[in-house]
C-alpha cells in the first residue's frame, strides 16, 4: 500500500509542478490539488457527502456561520478537518484560527493545514481538546521525504487508526522539528553548533580564530557527508553505478532529481508505446473510484498505442475505463454491461471523478 501511496504522490508532485503557475485562486487549488489528494491519497470519495463535507459549518461560541473548507467523515464522525490557502502561500499558525475554534467543537483529533502542496497536521498533544501550535507531520508533495510515507498512510480510509495516529504524533512531531533543526545546521551552522562539533576533534580553547577556522571545516564536512551518503544510496540503487563525483555537494532535491532519472524507465517508450505521467495520473484516479468496491491490488493497467486500459483482475475481458490521451482533444472510454465503449471528451483530469458513478456501476458488471 505504501509503494502506491508514492506512486500517486508522484502522480500529483508532477501535476502541481506542471499547473502551479496557472493557479491562481484558493478555490482553484482546492479544486486542482487538495480534492484529488482526499482522493488520490487518502481514498475518500470527494462527491459522497457522508465521507467528505465541503465547506463544514459548526457554530462556535459568538462566531456564526464560519466554515472550515472540508470536513473527512469516517465511521459517522468527523475525524479531519483541513483547512486550505492558496498554492504558494507560506503556512503558519494565524492561518489556523478556524481550525482552532473548530478542533473542539467538532470532536476531531486531526486538523491539516495546506496549500495544496506542503501539508500540516496537527492533533492535541499539549493539551487535551485544544489544537497544538505546531505539526506533528509536515509532508510537502513536491519535495516528498519518502520516510514519511507510512506515517502518510495511517491517515487513509482504509488504513485509519486514531489510537495509533494519536501514539505516534508525539515522536514524529519532534523527529520533525530536530530535522528542521538539523536541516537549518547543514545549511548554515551557527556557533554552538560548530563549538559542540569542534570540542570532538580539536582539544584547544575555542577561541575567535579557531571559530572562524572549524565553522568553514564543519560545513564543508557537512556537506561531503551529505554528498558521501547520496552517493552510496545511488550507487546501492543503480547496482554499484556511481553518479556523483566525490567532491560534489548536492542538495536533497538535486538527489531526488538523480534517482528520478534513475527510475524513469518505469514512464519509459517500449515497443513505441509512451506511458505518460498524464496517463499514470488518470489511471490513479480511475483506481481510487473503484476500489471503494473492490480491492486495489485488483486494479491494472495496459498501455497500447491507441489507449491506455485500465482492467479488473488484468483481464482484457474485464475492461474498466480505457484513456485515449493521444490526441489534442482528450476522452475516457467507459463500458456498459454489453462491453460497449463510449467515449466522453474531457479538457482535465478532475472531469473523471464526474463519472464515479458508472465506473463503480462497471466494476459490479463482473463482480
Amino acid at each position: 500500500m505504501s509503494v502506491e501511496i508514492a506512486e500517486r504522490l508522484s502522480s500529483l508532485a508532477t501535476k502541481i509542478e506542471q499547473q502551479r503557475a496557472s493557479i491562481e485562486t484558493e478555490e482553484a487549488t482546492k479544486n486542482a490539488f487538495v480534492m484529488p489528494f482526499i482522493s488520490l491519497v487518502l481514498g475518500y470519495d470527494v462527491f459522497d457527502p457522508n465521507e467528505v463535507v465541503p465547506e463544514f459549518t459548526a457554530d462556535v461560541g459568538t462566531k456564526k456561520g464560519e466554515k472550515v473548507d472540508y470536513a473527512i467523515v469516517k465511521d459517522g464522525d468527523v475525524q479531519l478537518l483541513i483547512e486550505c490557502k492558496h498554492i504558494g502561500a507560506p503556512l503558519n499558525i494565524k492561518h489556523a484560527s478556524q481550525l482552532f475554534r473548530y478542533f473542539a467543537v467538532a470532536n476531531a483529533r486531526i486538523a491539516v493545514l495546506t496549500n495544496g502542496d506542503e501539508y500540516q497536521f496537527f492533533t492535541d498533544l499539549d493539551a487535551p481538546n485544544k489544537m497544538d501550535e505546531k505539526p506533528f507531520l509536515v509532508i510537502t508533495i513536491s519535495d516528498l521525504d519518502q520516510s514519511l510515507i507510512p506515517e502518510l498512510r495511517k491517515l487513509t480510509k482504509e488504513a485509519f487508526d486514531l489510537d495509533s495516529i494519536i501514539s505516534a504524533a508525539e515522536e514524529l512531531k519532534f523527529v520533525g522539528e530536530l530535522k528542521r533543526v538539523l536541516a537549518a545546521q547543514f545549511a548554515t551552522p551557527d556557533t554552538e553548533w560548530v563549538k559542540f562539533l569542534t570540542a570532538r576533534v580539536y582539544e584547544g580553547a575555542f577561541t575567535q580564530r579557531v571559530r572562524e577556522q572549524f565553522t568553514g571545516l564543519v560545513e564543508k564536512a557537512m556537506k561531503q557527508f551529505l554528498n558521501d551518503r547520496v552517493n552510496d544510496r545511488l550507487k546501492a540503487a543503480l547496482g554499484g553505478q556511481a553518479i556523483l563525483a566525490d567532491d560534489q555537494s548536492v542538495s536533497s532535491s538535486e538527489a531526488s532529481e538523480h534517482v528520478a532519472e534513475a527510475s524513469v524507465e518505469n514512464v519509459s517508450e517500449k515497443d513505441g508505446i509512451e506511458t505518460t505521467l498524464e496517463e499514470l495520473e488518470g489511471y490513479q484516479i480511475v483506481r481510487a473510484i473503484a476500489c471503494s468496491e473492490v480491492a486495489p491490488s485488483r486494479i491494472a493497467h495496459r498501455d497500447t498505442k491507441s489507449y491506455f486500459g485500465i482492467l479488473l483482475d488484468d483481464n482484457n475481458r474485464r475492461p474498466l475505463a480505457r484513456l485515449w490521451f493521444n490526441t489534442a482533444q482528450k476522452y475516457i472510454g467507459l463500458f456498459d454491461e454489453q462491453k460497449n465503449e463510449t467515449r466522453h471528451p474531457i479538457e482535465a483530469l478532475e472531469e473523471i471523478y464526474q463519472f464515479a458513478d458508472q465506473i463503480r456501476a462497471t466494476v459490479h458488471f463482473y463482480e
